[in-house]
């Protein structure tokens, strides 16, 4: 799982507390949604994914508890 940062993912992040990862496109939002989960230590609302150029993208909505902006500062994308 590889964060992704183009102004797209930047206006998410601040704008809906959204963030986006490039993934393996085997996997299934559920498992996305639990390694989401567990790596970062936040809870998640929903999940939107796109297969794009072979890539899947997942378009993370985290819970209002937790920024999207503040894990994105971590992850060192803003």
């Amino acid at each position: 799982m590889k964060p992704l940062v183009t102004e797209k993912a930047v206006m998410l992040i601040e704008r809906d507390n959204v963030l986006t990862f490039e993934l393996d496109k085997r996997k299934t939002k559920v498992e996305i949604k639990e390694e989401v989960e567990k790596v970062f230590n936040v809870k998640v609302d929903g999940i939107r994914t796109l297969i794009h150029d072979n890539k899947k993208h997942a378009y993370v909505k985290l819970n209002k508890k937790n920024l999207a902006i503040d894990l994105a500062t971590k992850l060192g994308m803003m």
